[in-house]
């Protein structure tokens, strides 16, 4: 029984941590409608953030934090401005540019860290007990910032002028820009919230693990499988998705093999596809 509970708690720390990944994956594909394959690779640079302000600088680790929220958010809007801006209605391009840049930014850090994995500290070390068992304070931590962080999302989506703004955007370009839009700062907010999910993710999950060069792969891909269950677009959806799919993977690995780790996921992907293209929840943010 406690080995179930302690699988169920690893489950919903890597979920919570999938959301992030799969929410700012989302939110560039249902604005801009844009796939953005480097997004795993701006989720290596918030993880390498942190190691580089603890074990080069001596910062803390929550300075580290705060710096990989800071560098991967400006990246990934420096990547929108400097590239994708220009041939974002060129969706071949974008996605050939954006694997390119993933490509470039694993070299880089293979050239200057390795290919050896490098421990990032914890942001909170210890251990608490729940429900008889024993859970990492940083697991728990996990779970608690992925939800305040979703939580605001959405407050500031539904409730805020901006939000309201990238909403209108989603759903027609050409309706937005008549009521005074400027569609492309948008699409820069979204990148630049998607690239600061994606850094607080690297730092977590580094945390959790280690970090390493080809560390963005895997959420990269789980994050396909994860919109595609919730809906294209769909934050909810999102939510959903990286919950349904952690398990599984969570699961498979514990409890099947664990050499099918990331298969069970492409295998829910297929029937997605063929089954309910438009996921669990549809599109919720839908170009007219």
């Amino acid at each position: 029984m406690v080995d179930v509970l302690t699988t169920v708690v690893n489950a919903v720390t890597i979920s919570a941590l999938y959301a992030l990944v799969a929410i700012g994956f989302t939110l560039i594909f249902g604005v801009g409608g844009v796939l953005n394959l480097a997004h795993g690779a701006i989720l290596t640079i918030g993880a390498f953030t942190a190691y580089y302000a603890t074990s080069a600088l001596g910062l803390g680790i929550w300075t580290g934090a705060a710096a990989a929220l800071v560098v991967a958010a400006v990246f990934s809007a420096v990547l929108y401005l400097g590239m994708i801006r220009w041939v974002q209605d060129e969706p071949i391009l974008v996605m050939i540019l954006t694997l390119v840049t993933s490509i470039a930014i694993e070299q880089f850090f293979v050239v200057t860290v390795g290919t050896q994995s490098k421990a990032v500290p914890s942001l909170l070390p210890g251990q608490l007990t729940l429900a008889g068992i024993s859970v990492q304070t940083n697991q728990a931590l996990t779970f608690v910032l992925s939800w305040v962080l979703i939580g605001g999302l959405i407050v500031a989506v539904n409730y805020t002028q901006t939000g309201k703004a990238i909403l209108a955007t989603s759903m027609t370009k050409k309706g937005a820009a008549l009521v005074g839009i400027e569609s492309d700062r948008m699409y820069l907010y979204t990148w630049l919230l998607a690239g600061a999910l994606a850094g607080v993710a690297g730092v977590f999950l580094a945390s959790y693990r280690t970090a390493s060069y080809t560390m963005g792969r895997g959420p990269l891909i789980l994050s396909f499988s994860i919109v595609v269950l919730g809906g294209i677009g769909s934050i909810r959806g999102s939510v959903v998705g990286a919950y349904l799919i952690g398990f599984l993977e969570v699961f498979t690995v514990s409890y099947v093999d664990s050499s099918l780790s990331g298969l069970a996921s492409l295998v829910v992907l297929v029937v997605v596809l063929l089954v309910r293209p438009e996921g669990l929840f549809g599109r919720e943010l839908t170009e007219a």
